[in-house]
């Protein structure tokens, strides 16, 4: 299982990244090779089975009970049925 994902933000040009960030570990930007700052975490947070982040181009909402799920799960997370297909 992939470990939790973080926003970092890097301070002198303000470029965000998203890593798949561990405990205890310090991450560099690329481009500038100075230390860069987390923002704050990707949803969903971990353990799940979708690797997609929440935002509306990934999302869809189950046909059964009407919660949001992302576009790459199978089965929904809160009713735990398979959902219809993606456009349905």
């Amino acid at each position: 299982m992939p470990d939790q994902r973080y926003r970092f933000r890097s301070p002198s040009t303000g470029r965000d990244v998203l890593i798949a960030a561990e405990a205890e570990r310090t991450y560099h930007d690329i481009d500038t090779g100075e230390v860069l700052e987390p923002v704050g975490v990707v949803l969903p947070l971990q353990p799940t089975k979708s690797s997609l982040p929440w935002s509306v181009e990934n999302l869809r909402h189950c046909n059964l009970c009407g919660q949001m799920a992302q576009r790459d799960l199978n089965v929904c997370p809160t009713c735990d049925r398979r959902m219809g297909p993606v456009g349905s």
